[in-house]
């Protein structure tokens, strides 16, 4: 059983998708509107599947529960990982990816997406996935469970491409730990194209443009 989702596709018979995984305390709907800035008309027909985290307790903000994809235990996002999170929303993005594969479209043509703590689930569930991605898009966000994933990593997914972005003003995510994210996963092998811009834990439009190119690459 997979997660729900609003999903959005972009002309019939879509044979790509996009999995985008939102924000903590966010939902589905929070990047729907992204998709007609983001879309160039001459694209491919894609499926945008944009699934709901579940709800659980969120330390850091007094044990409210809301929409996340991992508890945040502390303002260090990588110290006090909750690993058991963590991993159970791999597996429910590698379910996300599944499903696609039944309807048509193999992971291959699928993108992971994520924004924040979306992101960190799309990295680390993107280098661990058995079967070849299209590409990872990670913004404002960081790699989890980082010390594992030399090890952990899917021979399949060896070199694939990473579109990182992040505002060099963000309190919530610090760019510093984008940047180790984007060297440790430079060094691993991995195609990371790095952006960074003058904004906070937001997207901006000069993104959407570089994404746009990035993605219109991948859509072969």
């Amino acid at each position: 059983m997979t997660l729900p989702c609003v999903e959005l596709e972009t002309a019939p018979n879509p044979r790509h998708a996009v999995i985008w995984l939102h924000g903590l305390g966010a939902d589905g709907n929070d990047f729907t509107p992204i998709v007609p800035q983001l879309v160039d008309p001459a694209w491919p027909a894609l499926r945008f599947v944009f699934p709901h985290a579940p709800v659980r307790p969120v330390t850091i903000n007094g044990g409210m529960p809301m929409r996340a994809w991992y508890d945040i235990k502390g303002m260090a996002l990588a110290d006090k990982q909750d690993e058991a999170g963590i991993r159970a929303s791999i597996g429910e993005l590698e379910a996300l990816i599944t499903r696609e594969a039944e309807r048509g479209i193999a992971a291959e043509r699928v993108l992971v997406a994520g924004f924040s703590q979306g992101g960190a689930i799309a990295l680390a569930g993107g280098i661990r996935h058995a079967q070849r991605l299209a590409g990872v898009v990670a913004l404002s966000t960081y790699l989890p469970l980082g010390e594992r994933a030399a090890a952990e990593r899917s021979a399949a997914n060896a070199g694939l491409p990473i579109f990182m972005a992040h505002g060099s003003l963000d309190p919530i995510v610090p760019q510093a730990l984008g940047t180790l994210s984007r060297d440790a996963l430079t060094a691993l092998g991995y195609a990371v194209q790095w952006h960074s811009y003058p904004m906070a834990h937001q997207v901006c439009f000069e993104e959407i443009a570089d994404l746009r190119a990035w993605i219109g690459a991948r859509l072969l």
